[in-house]
C-alpha cells in the first residue's frame, strides 16, 4: 500500500551512492566484496532494502495520503485504528527498531480510510528518525491534514539500540504517545488508546507472560 504514494516529493538520497559506501564500509571491516563470494551483490541489496524501505517515507507526502477524505458521513466520536505494524531506522546507531501504532483522531467533517491511516504511519516511519518524534509527526499531521479537531499517536517498539548491547533489556519495549488538539485535554480519549494499545499487548504475548 506504500507504494502508491512513492516519489510523490523529491528524495534525498542517491542509491549508486548508498552501495558505493556499504562497499567501502565492508573494506573497513576487512572484508572484499569484489573478491568474497557472499559478498559480491552485498552492496546493491543493501542499496536496495535502504531506499526502498527504510528511507521511503521521504518519498511520500502526508498532504496526499490524507488528501481525499471520506465526506458525506456522519461524524462518530473518534475513530480509532490499534496495531499497525511499523519499522524504522534508529539515527544514531543505525539500527531498525520496529512495533505496533495505534491512532485516534476526532473528526470534524472529514474522515480518512483505514488505510490511509497504515499509510500515513508508514511515511513518517520508514525514515532515519527517533520513535519519539515519528509519534509526534503522525498525531500533527492526522489532526492538520484532516482538519480534525484532535489526534492522538500511541507507538510502541522494541530498540534493537536498547537490547544488543546485552541480554539486560533484550525484552524491553518503548512506548511512546502524542496527544494534540481536544485530544490533549481528553483523559477518557487517552485511556481509550491507551487501553487499546495496553490490550493488543496483552493479546500478543505468549501464555507465560500473562
Amino acid at each position: 500500500m506504500l507504494y502508491r504514494f512513492l516519489q510523490e516529493v523529491p528524495v534525498p538520497y542517491d542509491r549508486e551512492a548508498i552501495a558505493a559506501a556499504v562497499s567501502a564500509l565492508l573494506r573497513a571491516t576487512g572484508h572484499d566484496p569484489s573478491g568474497e563470494p557472499d559478498l559480491r551483490q552485498t552492496a546493491e541489496r543493501v542499496a536496495k532494502l535502504w531506499t526502498e524501505e527504510f528511507l521511503a517515507g521521504y518519498a511520500m507526502d502526508p498532504e496526499k495520503i490524507l488528501g481525499e477524505p471520506v465526506l458525506g458521513e456522519r461524524d462518530p466520536d473518534v475513530v480509532l485504528v490499534s496495531g499497525l505494524r511499523f519499522h524504522s531506522m534508529c539515527p544514531h546507531h543505525l539500527v531498525p527498531f520496529r512495533g505496533v501504532a495505534h491512532v485516534a483522531y476526532t473528526p470534524s467533517g472529514k474522515l480518512a480510510g483505514f488505510g490511509r491511516l497504515a499509510d500515513l504511519v508508514e511515511c513518517f516511519t520508514k525514515r532515519l528518525t527517533l520513535q519519539e518524534r515519528a509519534t509526534h509527526e503522525i498525531a500533527e499531521a492526522l489532526w492538520h491534514g484532516l482538519g480534525a479537531r484532535g489526534a492522538g499517536c500511541v507507538m510502541e517498539a522494541e530498540q534493537w539500540c536498547l537490547a544488543l548491547p546485552g541480554e539486560r533489556h533484550d525484552r524491553s519495549r518503548v512506548v511512546t504517545a502524542a496527544f494534540v488538539g481536544d485530544m490533549h485535554n481528553r483523559p477518557d480519549l487517552k485511556a481509550r488508546l491507551m487501553g487499546a494499545a495496553a490490550a493488543l499487548k496483552t493479546d500478543a504475548a505468549e501464555p507465560g507472560e500473562r
